[in-house]
């Protein structure tokens, strides 16, 4: 039996990619859906765009984020099921299929996710890279994975009210993360199905490849030090990524105090901490392998290992230096308060 699907997609200055996005949607080879654009008071004319598709189009007054955006879609949808995508995501022609077959299966009160295909739109090499990157760390955990994206996010309508949606007055992206964790606090089942895929438009060069990383691991180091969990493995803040920053920034110290002290010494613990390093992430490296072969495997290798670190970790040291300084002025006011009331009671 066909589900009747909504396809709820936020837009903000995306005429570049919307109109690829809502092509694809209308490719599909499953007829039961709707589409829902939402637009965030974009200033280009990706509006006028999205007027040439059968879709329907909701324009916010004011600039109101990507949460807002999806909540009014998704509270302005007719589905039985809602798949949150972005507005550079390209469906594949069979997608809605699998998620139609997926639903069926597993039923409602469960949130569902998909993923990037490993080959993007756009094949540059940094494109190439992030969606392989982002495709082999959301499916490793297919039964229990820890959060869902929201760029693949399959959910009944009921179970969605029932949630309140995604939080508007939280950080500018992570915001799936909180939704899925609150939603699986509340009794929901998450589970993935790699099958469920949508081709994304990254248009990465080096510098926005490691602006990105920047970004993201500051906000996702940021939402981890709030809720206490740091080393947890989830999605693509794996202990794979976290094995392969600490060793890099290891073996640059080892490498630093040759150089300065001269000492042979230094460098003995360099190769067995890469080959450990190469170890835990092996899986991850076959996955560069057979996306693009052997001269796309190596770049890849030696982009994540000696290059990538450095971004993550630029943001991870911001991310400890925004939550340091929340928490001190915290602990300065309790302590005040404290000795207020000490004084009160003497």
């Amino acid at each position: 039996m066909e589900k009747h699907i909504s396809i709820v997609i936020p837009n903000y200055n995306m005429a570049a990619t919307i109109g690829h996005c809502l092509e694809a949607a209308f490719s599909s080879d499953y007829k039961n859906f709707e589409v829902v654009v939402v637009d965030d008071h974009s200033d280009d004319n990706s509006g006028e765009i999205i007027k040439k598709y059968p879709c329907k189009l909701i324009c916010l007054e004011s600039r109101s984020g990507t949460s807002k955006a999806r909540n009014t879609g998704a509270r302005n949808s007719r589905g039985e099921y809602i798949f949150f995508i972005d507005a550079d995501c390209l469906l594949e022609r069979e997608t809605l299929s699998i998620v139609n077959r997926t639903v069926s299966f597993y039923g409602p009160n469960v949130m569902i996710g998909g993923t990037y295909t490993r080959m993007p739109f756009d094949r540059t090499f940094y494109s190439i890279f992030q969606s392989a990157f982002v495709n082999y760390s959301e499916t490793k955990n297919t039964e229990n994975p820890d959060y869902i994206a929201a760029h693949a996010m399959i959910v009944d309508g009921r179970t969605f009210e029932k949630s309140g949606g995604f939080p508007e007055d939280f950080m500018p992206i992570i915001e799936d993360v909180e939704f899925s964790h609150r939603l699986r606090r509340s009794g929901c089942r998450l589970v993935m199905n790699p099958d469920i895929q949508v081709r994304h438009i990254f248009n990465f060069t080096l510098l926005k490849s490691l602006r990105n990383a920047v970004r993201k691991s500051m906000y996702w180091n940021m939402y981890s030090l709030k809720n206490k969990d740091v080393f947890k493995d989830s999605g693509s803040a794996s202990v794979e990524l976290k094995t392969n920053v600490a060793s890099c920034f290891l073996n640059f110290i080892l490498i630093a105090l040759f150089v300065l002290f001269d000492m042979s010494a230094f460098l003995y613990p360099v190769p067995p901490l890469f080959m450990f390093n190469i170890f835990i992430n092996r899986k991850l490296l076959r996955v560069f392998y057979e996306t693009g072969g052997i001269l796309f495997g190596s770049k890849a290798l030696i982009y994540y290992t000696m290059i990538y670190p450095v971004p993550i970790a630029i943001g991870t040291l911001k991310a400890v230096i925004k939550w340091i300084a929340s928490v001190f002025p915290a602990a300065c006011c309790r302590v005040k308060r404290a000795n207020e009331k000490n004084n009160s009671l003497h």
